[in-house]
């Protein structure tokens, strides 16, 4: 049995990839420790999945001179050492790190603590911390083919039960357990956990039309918005669905933002979708869609361009053509890598035994 230390956390695209490893190692009977901040995503998720948290102070990287920018270098060794304290008391063989503000600490600790270190990069942009912790192992994975970091290919961790699930539902089943007509084609709409106002306001513009063309939208609206759950003839939306797996498999085309958890979980089954990126951070949204998109598997849609008027003279035809819709989502899966969790294991693995 070896015993690890995740770190990760603050957003999604860093727990969902590091709790999906961390299933899979103890399916494995190793033991599993995460490491985060108490103020992050990690502070719920990682507890719902049954695994220890250890945190440490949230840590930002500073953009500006200030006096926080000062102390930062004193604050990131005191983490380090907290981190190195932490290896020693639970005995951790390894440290997988995959970004967020508790990555770059643990980088500097297992180095300097010799640990075997594996980085996960979700992003084709890689964020700061771990630009800098690439420098100091050999074991990078990243996730597409036009990632600024170099390393191997295993893709992004994804829950098997996404992949699993929708390769085993009718689609028309899914839809009716969704409050859908199973025989209209179907369009799913998402902006994240808090959704997008932009993406959320022109699909309720273009509803007319889109009825009007017999495609009938799946709208996750997301926590923040200031759109209305409802239920009528042709449009479901609702705040959050709790069932990603019957709301994909339901579908046959999405509009979404382009976080690699999406793109890659679109990609493995098939959806083909229009990216919108998110228009902030250093751009990786757009990135992250570039592969998928070449390969004919969806379309990328930046968010000032997109509109109404976008859906209605791109996306309604577009959805309305069932051999195109075939002819894409057949493109979509060959660039997703169901095996993504595998492919990351066994380099970790790797890391162990060298």
């Amino acid at each position: 049995m070896t015993r690890f230390l995740l770190a990760g956390g603050g957003t999604a695209g860093h727990v969902n990839p590091l709790l999906a490893l961390a299933q899979q190692l103890r399916a494995e009977d190793h033991e599993v420790f995460a490491l985060g901040t108490k103020e992050g995503l990690e502070s719920r998720l990682v507890p719902e999945r049954g695994f220890e948290l250890l945190t440490i102070a949230r840590l930002p990287f500073p953009r500006r001179l200030n006096l926080k920018a000062i102390a930062f270098p004193f604050r990131f060794l005191k983490a380090t050492f907290d981190v190195m304290g932490l290896l020693a008391k639970y005995r951790i063989d390894a440290v997988v790190g995959f970004g967020g503000y508790a990555s770059a600490p643990a980088y500097l600790a297992a180095f300097l603590s010799r640990k075997p270190l594996v980085i996960h990069e979700a992003n084709a942009r890689a964020g700061i911390a771990n630009r800098i912790g690439a420098r100091l192992t050999k074991f990078v994975a990243i996730t597409y083919q036009n990632s600024d970091l170099s390393g191997a290919i295993t893709g992004m961790p994804i829950r098997p039960e996404i992949v699993d699930s929708v390769a085993g539902y009718d689609k028309g089943q899914a839809r009716v357990e969704l409050g859908l007509d199973p025989s209209l084609p179907t369009l799913l709409v998402t902006g994240g956990s808090l959704g997008a106002k932009r993406i959320n306001d022109a699909v309720v513009q273009s509803l007319p039309k889109l009825k009007a063309a017999g495609i009938q939208v799946l709208h996750i609206l997301g926590d923040k918005s200031e759109h209305v759950a409802k239920q009528e003839p042709g449009y479901r939306s609702m705040t959050y669905c709790d069932r990603m797996d019957v709301a994909i498999a339901a579908s046959d085309f999405a509009i979404s933002r382009a976080g690699s958890s999406t793109v890659s979980e679109f990609s493995a089954v098939g959806l083909p979708a229009v990216y919108v990126p998110y228009p902030v951070g250093n751009g990786e949204q757009e990135f992250n869609a570039v592969t998928v998109c070449e390969a004919g598997g969806g379309l990328v849609r930046l968010d000032k361009d997109f509109d109404a008027e976008f859906i209605e003279a791109e996306v309604i035809p577009l959805i309305s053509h069932s051999a195109t819709l075939k002819r894409m989502s057949a493109s979509a899966k060959t660039m997703g890598i169901p095996d993504s969790t595998l492919r990351l294991r066994d380099l970790v693995l790797d890391a162990v035994n060298t």
